[in-house]
C-alpha cells in the first residue's frame, strides 16, 4: 500500500516458468500445519517471472530499482532478530525509474548451490525464499514466495547391523540386534530381542524412535527430544531363551534426514529407544543413534536437463553422460 491514499501503489507475484510440471512436497509450518511448496533440489536452476500490477492505471509509480533475490536462512526461536543467511543471490531486474504501466520480468538463477535441508523444528527453522522488491524512498513493495528443498543421498556402502546388550547383573540379560545402522525415510528396521536370562518380571516392551534438535553453542545450547514412533514388541512377560522379531516401517512417520552441525546453527539426530517396564513400573532402557538419509526418486520424464545433473551429482554415478543423453533424447521425443 502507497504511503499517501492517492499515491500509486502495485502487487508484485513471482512465477515460476515450470510451476505447471514441478512436483510439490508438503512441508511442516510453524504452527504444525502441513502446506504444499514448489520441490528444488541442490544444483537446479530456479527462474520465473515477476509480475508488477500497478494499482491504479494511468499513474505512474516512481521506484529506486527493481530486485529478486535467493535466500536460504536459519532462525533461531530464542532469536528471533537475527537471521543466518547462509545463501544470499540477487538479480536487478530494472533500474531506478518510473513506471507507467504493470510490467513483467524474467529472471533466473543457475544451478543454484541448496545444501542443506529445509526443516522447520520445535527451536530452529531452515528456510529458502524468493523475494521481489520494488524499492521505494518511503516504503518498498515486496512479496515472498518459500520453496521446499531436499537433500539426496546414495546409499551407504558400509551398513553395518547394530548389536548390543542390556543387563542388570543376575536379574536380567538382553542381547537386541538390528539390520543396519542406516535407513532411508521409506525403509524398514528389522531385528530381533533375545531374552537370555530373565528374573524380573517384565510387562511389556516397546521401541521407540526420539528425534533430538540441538540448537546453539556453548552455555546457550537447547536440547529437544521429540517421541516420533512408538512400537509395541511385547505385552507380557518373556521367558528364557525367547526370541521376538522386529519389523518397523518407517514411511508412516514424519521423519526427516539426520542433519549434522548444518551451519553450526542445530542438529537433529535419531535414536532407537528400547524400553522395558517390570510389573512395578521401573524403567528399563538402551538407546542406539540412527543414521537416516533420504533416497533419490527415479529421474522422470518431466525432470529438466538440469535436474538430471542435479541427481547426477547425488548419485555420484559414473554413467552420468549417458543419462544426460537419454534426457536430452526423452525432452526431444
Amino acid at each position: 500500500m502507497s504511503f499517501f491514499s492517492f499515491g500509486q501503489s502495485a502487487e508484485i507475484d513471482v512465477v515460476l516458468n515450470d510451476a505447471e510440471t514441478r512436483k510439490k512436497a508438503e512441508h511442516k509450518t510453524e504452527d504444525g500445519k502441513k502446506d504444499k511448496y514448489f520441490l528444488f533440489y541442490d544444483g537446479e536452476t530456479v527462474s520465473g517471472k515477476v509480475n508488477v500490477t500497478l494499482k491504479n492505471p494511468g499513474k505512474r509509480l516512481e521506484h529506486q530499482g527493481i530486485k529478486i533475490e535467493f535466500v536460504g536462512q536459519i532462525e533461531l526461536y530464542y532469536d528471533r532478530g537475527n537471521h543466518h543467511e547462509f545463501v544470499s543471490l540477487v538479480k536487478d531486474l530494472a533500474r531506478p525509474g518510473e513506471i507507467t504501466q504493470s510490467q513483467t520480468f524474467d529472471f533466473e538463477f543457475t544451478h543454484v548451490e541448496k545444501p542443506y535441508e529445509s526443516y522447520t523444528g520445535q527451536n530452529v527453522k531452515l528456510r529458502y525464499f524468493l523475494r521481489a522488491t520494488v524499492i521505494r524512498r518511503l516504503n518498498d513493495i515486496s512479496k515472498e514466495m518459500d520453496i521446499v528443498v531436499h537433500t539426496l543421498s546414495t546409499y551407504p556402502e558400509l551398513n553395518s547391523s547394530i548389536k548390543m546388550e542390556v543387563g542388570i547383573e543376575d536379574c536380567l540379560h538382553i542381547e537386541f540386534e538390528y539390520n543396519k545402522s542406516k535407513y532411508h525415510l521409506k525403509d524398514v528396521i528389522v531385528g530381533k530381542i533375545y531374552f537370555l536370562l530373565v528374573r524380573i518380571k517384565i510387562k511389556h516392551m516397546e521401541i521407540d524412535i526420539i528425534k533430538r534438535e540441538t540448537t546453539g553453542t556453548g552455555p546457550s545450547v537447547y536440547h529437544e527430544n521429540d517421541t516420533i514412533a512408538k512400537y509395541e514388541i511385547m505385552d507380557g512377560a518373556p521367558v528364557r531363551g525367547e526370541s521376538i522379531p522386529i519389523r518397523l516401517f518407517l514411511a508412516g512417520y514424519d521423519l526427516t534426514p539426520t542433519m549434522r552441525d548444518i551451519n553450526k546453527k542445530f542438529s537433529v539426530r535419531y535414536y532407537l529407544n528400547l524400553v522395558l517396564i517390570d510389573e512395578e513400573e521401573r524403567r528399563y532402557f538402551k538407546q542406539q543413534e540412527i543414521t537416516l538419509w533420504r533416497k533419490g526418486d527415479v529421474v522422470r520424464k518431466s525432470m529438466s536437463h538440469q535436474a538430471v545433473i542435479a541427481s547426477q551429482r547425488f548419485e555420484g554415478s559414473a554413467a552420468s553422460e549417458s543419462a544426460l543423453e537419454q534426457a536430452a533424447k526423452e525432452e526431444s521425443g
